[in-house]
């Protein structure tokens, strides 16, 4: 695809697509309680509310990059398209409790599948360094922002309307994804058959990041050192050994280790993974503050997250790139992680009576900013020394990372924040203040997650030298920009 406009205009529908999509991991948790009030979920069912769509997803993400690689990005993305869009019908219309966790999960199916090959589509658009820059900020955006505006639209529609507006918006989305994508996107070049699926391998790795995966979302609800979190979390380990044992004789091996021995791709899964935990826990737990603490319903909870939006938005679309075109990845990455990490140690120091002006607002900026800035080089980093045909598995084991990061962070915070609670209130604390310090506790631990990410990738990251592309590309566009400032100069004189 040579023409740069079809190129934009396929960035755009992979990024509404993948936006659809992140969206679903946050939209949900501001309308849990409607959920439960009309379909009748008792408290240890709601959860699965939550966790059906997060097992699919965590599941299945490496699984769908690899079938990228062989089957076709674009067919892959296409069909996890239409198997979301028919889910969220499914759910939006769900009569009852176990028809909206299935829709749920077959969600968290289609959403693997749509993320785990955007980023790879779109770094097979942009080969160009500079114009691969600006189109990694742009996904960067509804990456990280997706969390953003998904608890701004979750509190929005269910606020005006009702919960079932949470799942049925993305039905138009969808299909005009999809009509978009089947004209936008270019064919698969992979010959369908031409490679094998490592069966035994594709077992195993979904089996084990299943079983992690519902091992960490359930540590907390059934205790960490309990038969049943040990145990599987126990099991996944030994899955994920055998599949390490199993992709070191394969032929033709699922997950290629040597994936694995390019230095900046582990780095980046580290980096991923802490960073990850931080979002997550930041979304999640100043939602609840919010709302438990300040007493914010569901509309004011989500334009409460404006700012971030706006200030991310900005951020992406039109600093990131600018800053990794000048400085490369590693100062922009530790500048935005360290602001990330800048913005949750204000929000540990959050009053039970807290103001929005004071206490919120520029926590919310300075994450913004932060993650704006940041998740472009951490994208850029993690792909850039990718084989071509192997990019869809890297997209995936990308997604992956981020996924167990996150789901493992926001428990291990959530569990912290209950730790401290119960220890204020057994001391005496009223409610409010033992609710608070819990939430300021687990957003300090987040900042230190956000610090550790920060360090990791500055210390550690060894990305290719930008070259001469990038610096003829800034200085055309420095060029132009003085170009443009002399002409309105002197049409002003």
């Amino acid at each position: 695809m040579t023409d740069p406009r079809s190129r934009w205009l396929a960035l755009y529908v992979l990024c509404l697509g993948d936006l659809m999509i992140v969206l679903d991991s946050s939209i949900v948790n501001v309308a849990l309680p409607s959920i439960q009030s009309d379909l009748a979920f008792t408290q240890s069912a709601l959860a699965w509310v939550v966790n059906a769509y997060l097992l699919t997803f965590g599941g299945f993400l490496l699984l769908s990059g690899r079938l990228g690689d062989l089957l076709g990005n674009r067919r892959v993305f296409l069909g996890g398209v239409v198997s979301f869009t028919v889910a969220s019908v499914a759910c939006g219309l769900a009569p009852s409790a176990g028809l909206l966790v299935a829709g749920r999960a077959v969600q968290g199916l289609g959403g693997a599948a749509v993320s785990a090959v955007a980023l790879s589509l779109i770094m097979g658009l942009f080969s160009d360094p500079a114009e691969r820059a600006r189109a990694m900020g742009f996904f960067g955006f509804v990456m990280s922002g997706g969390g953003a505006v998904g608890v701004l639209l979750g509190g929005v529609l269910t606020g005006l309307f009702s919960w079932h507006w949470i799942f049925l918006v993305n039905v138009p989305i969808g299909i005009g994804v999809w009509l978009a994508a089947r004209r936008v996107l270019p064919a698969d070049e992979t010959v369908p058959g031409a490679g094998r699926l490592d069966v035994p391998g594709a077992v195993l790795v979904t089996a084990a990041l299943m079983l992690s995966v519902y091992g960490i979302v359930g540590g907390n609800e059934a205790g960490w050192t309990s038969g049943r979190t040990l145990g599987l979390l126990g099991t996944g380990a030994v899955l994920l050994a055998a599949l390490v044992l199993r992709e070191s004789r394969a032929a033709s091996p699922l997950v290629p280790l040597r994936l694995f021995a390019l230095r900046n791709v582990t780095v980046s899964q580290v980096v991923g993974m802490l960073w990850a935990a931080a979002m997550f826990a930041w979304f999640f737990l100043a939602a609840l503050y919010l709302q438990q603490v300040l007493g914010y319903d569901a509309l004011e909870v989500g334009l409460a997250f404006v700012p971030t939006s706006v200030v991310m938005a900005f951020c992406s679309l039109r600093v990131s790139d600018r800053l990794v075109l000048r400085f490369g990845i590693r100062r922009p990455l530790m500048a935005g992680l360290a602001l990330a990490a800048a913005s949750l140690a204000l929000f540990s120091r959050a009053p039970v009576d807290g103001s929005f002006g004071t206490d919120v607002l520029p926590s919310m900026l300075l994450l913004g900013a932060g993650a704006g800035i940041a998740f472009n080089p951490v994208l850029l980093a993690a792909m850039g020394d990718v084989e071509p045909h192997e990019s869809g598995l890297a997209s995936g084991v990308v997604n992956t990372s981020f996924m167990m990061g996150g789901a493992l962070g926001l428990a291990v915070l959530v569990s912290l924040s209950t730790w401290r609670t119960e220890a204020l209130a057994a001391g005496g604390a009223a409610h409010l203040e033992a609710l608070n310090g819990g939430f300021r506790l687990a957003f300090a631990a987040g900042a230190l997650a956000a610090l550790a990410a920060a360090l990791v990738g500055g210390l550690l990251l060894r990305p290719k030298p930008l070259g001469a592309t990038l610096d003829a590309d800034l200085d055309a566009d420095l060029d132009a920009d003085l170009e443009a400032d002399l002409g309105a100069n002197l049409e002003i004189a």
